[in-house]
């Protein structure tokens, strides 16, 4: 009997470079020519206007071509589900993943695909005393694992050190740029900074989502007394929200429930007034002519507010003619057209969204009802919810004791959620630090009934010897995060709880729509042995290809590696099956099924065919595509039972077939 190969299962993050190059292929195929890109080719299609680079405005830095390649490089680690460390393991959709997060990004490119709404991040300021991750671009998952061992110290970046502002944004922009990759279409994100680093921040983002998606640079109120030891004493940081689309638009925030601005009262509610007339100087009946006609009014009517009916035509009683003036007496016009003016005037002022008043200085104004409930923020962010020390005080009021550095507050992370997200929608924070974004998904859920999930990143910087942390027990941050998370959750709930009980009603089918949980996991290099071109190891390395997995590693850990290299989300459910014995995993209808069981057999491959015919949707002319993944020593080396296994499969309309 001849031998048999199944092949061999992703082992490898997204291939971002091929997939690049795809996207090319599909725009201009005659560019692509074995494989490669003719850039002499793509030039003469763009034109072939080339700058020389003394004539191109561009932000350059040592190491950037090494940074920009390092987004391109596929990562080999993987993520080991950490149950033990988890809260509400079996049902929550939050993550909170500790690794490095440039690993964990790319790790992330294929499950979560323009699958993120909305990012915040707050990176280190760059200040010369944060942290820095210098990245080793020859292995930087072998970098990563011995830089966070325990008896390591993560070093900071400093001035001294001669390559100050390139060291952070050599750091900064492989990160920026597989996030993009990450966000829908309609993403935004929003990054915290301060002055040292906003100007080369706007520049990188600028680089990566284009000018045009630059959306606010927005300024927070920080610090209430500001810095006093310098001679302006500093009260402010920034925040930059850059969006994926230009045709991206944020919603509204909420107003206070007291409305007060809205202190008038008709037939349909509450209003407040804003003129009709365009007060933008740059429009008038020269550039809008279909919004430059005449309104009339029956001034013989005025209510309680001072208000007098209007109409569109002219008659006896609606005899006052108003056209659109701006204070000069010159030609402005309307906001609206003659079709919705028609839809919102009523001969009662009760009713009417339109109406007209007089002036102290003589004639008429035209006015809207004004009923919106919501308002755009301004690009200064004042409120006291938003300083640092609030962020502090929201902590301690969890029990913590001086744990946390500098926190950001929670109302600052709820009005960027509350700015871009709605429903089910998933936020991303990979420079997680102290969770204030995990506990202000939590909190907006809780008020506005949405089922946001989040997924947080942060690596495991230990804590420092001396500080508070440290001696409350917390050996990197990661471990005193985490239990900002579950003492946050608890206190939501109560919260919850305590508001239903004094309003009367049931709570409990109230919480199970709070998820409060959260799937940890932790970045480790791959489960599967890698071959080692040593051959000093060759006694190693020759184990390792007949036992290929670690013998330190779970068959959850292979599980979810699986998950990973396949592009399923790491919060899919898992559906666990019995069939001949051995367990089978199944997820997202038959989409994935994997068996890493030993002493395969026949039966095991009938009764996977039966299960996929079982699960699977009805695909309306779609071609079927199921992956089964199974362990590559689990047919014991034998050909009879792997060949079997293959057309069995096949006799199921299983095609796709794979080992590890």
């Amino acid at each position: 009997m001849n031998n048999i190969n199944i092949p061999q299962a992703e082992s490898k993050s997204a291939d971002l470079i091929q997939e690049n190059i795809e996207q090319l292929k599909q725009i201009f195929p005659e560019v692509i020519k074995e494989g490669r890109v003719d850039f002499n080719a793509l030039n003469d299609l763009l034109g072939n206007y080339v700058d020389t680079p003394e004539e191109r405005f561009y932000l350059n830095w040592a190491g950037k071509a090494n940074a920009r390649r390092e987004a391109q490089k596929r990562s080999t680690g993987t993520l080991r589900p950490c149950p033990e460390d988890s809260v509400d393991w079996d049902k929550t959709e939050n993550l909170y993943i500790e690794g490095d997060n440039l690993e964990v990004l790319k790790l992330l490119q294929k499950s979560y695909h323009n699958k993120i709404k909305m990012i915040y991040i707050d990176p280190p300021y760059n200040t010369g005393n944060d942290f820095v991750y210098k990245d080793n671009y020859s292995d930087n998952m072998k970098n990563y694992l011995e830089q966070t061992g325990q008896d390591k110290k993560l070093s900071t970046n400093t001035e001294s050190e001669g390559r100050y502002h390139s060291n952070w944004l050599n750091m900064m922009y492989p990160r920026i740029k597989l996030a993009r990759n990450l966000l829908t279409d309609d993403g935004v994100i929003f990054i915290s900074i301060d002055e040292h680093e906003v100007t080369n921040l706007r520049k990188i983002c600028d680089e990566i989502f284009g000018e045009n998606n630059f959306f606010m640079n927005v300024i927070i109120r920080a610090n209430s007394r500001g810095q006093t030891y310098k001679q302006i004493s500093k009260t402010h940081e920034y925040l930059l929200i850059i969006t994926k689309s230009d045709e991206t638009e944020l919603y509204e925030l909420e107003k206070n429930s007291d409305n007060s601005d809205l202190n008038l009262f008709d037939n349909v509610g509450r209003f407040n007034i804003r003129e009709l007339r365009n007060r933008n100087p740059k429009f008038g009946k020269h550039n809008r002519p279909g919004l430059f006609y005449p309104i009339y009014i029956d001034t013989s009517i005025v209510d309680k507010d001072g208000f007098s009916p209007i109409s569109l035509k002219k008659t006896k009683e609606f005899n006052f003619e108003v056209v659109p003036l701006n204070s000069e007496g010159r030609e402005s016009c309307w906001r609206w057209g003659k079709s919705k003016c028609e839809l919102n005037i009523s001969a009662n002022t009760l009713d009417s969204n339109l109406v007209a008043k007089s002036k102290n200085t003589g004639g008429y104004n035209i006015y809207e009802k004004y009923r919106k409930t919501t308002y755009k923020p301004k690009s200064i962010w004042d409120e006291t919810g938003f300083l640092t020390e609030t962020g502090t005080i929201q902590v301690k009021q969890l029990d913590f004791n001086n744990e946390f550095d500098f926190p950001k507050p929670v109302d600052l992370i709820k009005q960027c959620l509350s700015l871009s997200t709605i429903g089910e929608d998933i936020i991303l924070d990979f420079f997680s630090g102290s969770a204030t974004t995990a506990h202000a998904v939590m909190q907006l859920n809780a008020e506005d009934g949405g089922n946001r999930k989040y997924i947080c990143v942060q690596l495991p910087e230990p804590t420092p010897e001396d500080s508070e942390a440290r001696k409350s027990g917390y050996n990197t941050i990661p471990e005193i995060a985490k239990e900002r998370i579950r003492r946050a959750g608890k206190k939501i709930v109560k919260e919850q709880e305590d508001k239903v009980r004094k309003e009367g009603g049931l709570f409990a089918e109230e919480r199970k729509k709070l998820d409060i949980g959260f799937k940890v996991f932790k970045l480790d290099s791959s489960n599967i042995n890698a071959w080692d071109n040593d051959p000093n190891n060759l006694d190693v390395s020759l184990h390792n290809s007949l036992f290929n997995i670690k013998t330190d590693r779970s068959e959850d850990d292979l599980l979810y590696e699986i998950l990973i290299k396949y592009g399923i989300e790491l919060t899919e459910k898992i559906n666990r099956n019995t069939i001949a014995g051995k367990t089978v995993y199944e997820m997202g209808a038959g989409s994935l099924i994997v068996c890493l069981a030993d002493n395969l057999t026949t039966d095991v491959a009938e009764g996977i065919g039966k299960l996929y015919k079982e699960v699977k949707p009805k695909l309306d002319g779609v071609k079927d595509t199921c992956r089964v993944v199974f362990k590559d020593s689990g047919f014991n080396g034998s050909d009879e039972v792997k060949t079997n296994t293959m057309l069995i499969l096949k006799q199921h309309g299983i095609l796709n077939v794979a080992s590890v």
